[in-house]
């Protein structure tokens, strides 16, 4: 009977996403980088299986994860083409995402970080 737990367990454990989104789906709003109110309105969405999409100042975006959590690691992202008044939020915003290597979610806050101690804060939309 112990067999039959233990494979039960196991194609359970294969099954789990372990990506990011395994651990906190759902639609985060940008707070901070780097200890600095954000100014403008960034959203990033965390789907299922990896998926991760967003609205940037300007521009929509999605892409996927490549690293297990509590790794962060975006793979190469679709972005629209559009301009706006703020197009510098937005630079901001996609350059400090890329530079994110490690992510933590904990009681509605996602926050992303790096070992040189950039930090971006997001909070779950309700």
């Amino acid at each position: 009977m112990a067999w039959k737990q233990i494979t039960a367990l196991a194609l359970l454990a294969t099954c789990t996403d372990e990506s990011l989104t395994g651990y906190g789906t759902g639609r985060y709003v940008l707070h901070e980088i780097d200890g600095t109110a954000y100014s403008a309105k960034a959203v990033l969405e965390l789907g299922e299986d990896g998926a991760i999409s967003g609205e940037a100042p300007c521009n929509l975006f999605s892409g996927a994860l490549q690293s297990p959590y509590p790794w962060f690691q975006v793979g190469p992202l679709a972005v629209t083409r559009r301009a706006c008044p703020q197009m510098r939020e937005e630079q901001v915003f996609f350059a400090s995402l890329e530079e994110m290597t490690l992510a933590e979610v904990s009681e509605g806050v996602l926050i992303l970080s790096n070992e040189a101690g950039r930090e971006m804060v997001f909070h779950r939309e309700p």
